[in-house]
């Protein structure tokens, strides 16, 4: 299972990206969501700590939705 983390700062149009290591966009601040099956509990989890979360388009497309 991979691990994930969340953006603690927001894109332009207010998401917070979920990445996983290793992603050419990956954050330097970051929160920690732990090892995932798949990028749809991350985000899942992302979302409790910021509503506005989204799958990075590079690292995690199949949850990428904005």
């Amino acid at each position: 299972m991979p691990n994930f983390v969340v953006n603690n700062v927001a894109q332009a149009n207010g998401d917070h990206e979920v990445h996983q290591p290793g992603c050419s966009y990956f954050p330097s601040n970051y929160r920690d969501l732990g090892w995932h099956s798949s990028c749809v509990p991350a985000v899942a989890a992302a979302k409790k700590i910021y509503n506005k979360s989204n799958g990075c388009f590079y690292c995690c497309n199949a949850c990428h939705t904005t």
